[in-house]
């Protein structure tokens, strides 16, 4: 699916990725930890076109994607959502999925599927997106970004800042959609139980490199532990 084989990227002279190589599968679920600084927000960015690479690859589906353009990525099946439950504030909930949806074949039908997996914004459809809630407004962001029907979805932080109740929400239809098959994501998460809980296999990252990975589920949280301690 995804392969980001020996990225380094920065921004002008400041390098932040030093050589960071990983693997997201096909129907599987990849959790990137570490600290604030440690590069975590870089590495999406790259991914999905927004912060060049300076040398490295990163292919999608077998093909190189390292120069292209982040709208070309977006047409291959990428989607990201950006940390801090962003919308259009002065939109609807239900305009924000419609600026997606539009010109879409499916989009109505697209608008209901992505409403069936957050039920709580059935409710709020016609409340400007800037009076939800935090966890609301990251329930939106990713309703939206599914209704671009993508085959990796990238998230970074979901979690942060979010009440208790809606992150398990968010972790549960995570699941569910990898479960149901045609979808991967790669997660940055700082919450280490949440994050493993969902994925399948972990990196954390450090000062920009990988300094340790394994598979995911709660028995790991120890070790992930001890390698972000170090």
């Amino acid at each position: 699916m995804l392969e980001i084989i020996d990225l380094q990227t920065g921004y002008g002279r400041s390098q932040v990725i030093h050589g960071v190589s990983l693997t997201v599968p096909s129907d599987g679920v990849v959790a990137v930890m570490g600290h604030n600084g440690a590069g975590k927000t870089s590495l999406l960015r790259a991914a999905v076109g927004l912060l060049p690479a300076k040398s490295g690859r990163i292919r999608f589906n077998d093909e190189d994607i390292t120069k292209m353009a982040p709208s070309r990525r977006v047409k291959r099946g990428i989607a990201y959502v950006p940390q801090g439950q962003q919308s259009f504030p002065q939109l609807t909930a239900l305009e924000n999925l419609q600026v997606v949806a539009d010109g879409r074949k499916r989009g109505k039908e697209l608008i209901a599927e992505s409403l069936e997996l957050f039920p709580a914004l059935k409710e709020l459809l016609t409340r400007k997106a800037g009076l939800l809630s935090g966890g609301q407004r990251q329930q939106l962001a990713i309703a939206r970004a599914l209704i671009t029907e993508p085959k990796l979805l990238i998230l970074d932080e979901p979690t942060e800042g979010i009440q208790p109740s809606v992150v398990a929400e968010i972790e549960r239809t995570i699941i569910d959609l990898t479960n149901r098959g045609g979808l991967s994501v790669l997660l940055v998460e700082q919450h280490i139980g949440f994050a493993l809980q969902a994925a399948q296999q972990y990196y954390v990252l450090q000062s920009g490199r990988i300094t340790s990975s394994g598979a995911g589920g709660a028995g790991a949280e120890s070790n992930v532990r001890l390698a972000m301690a170090i």
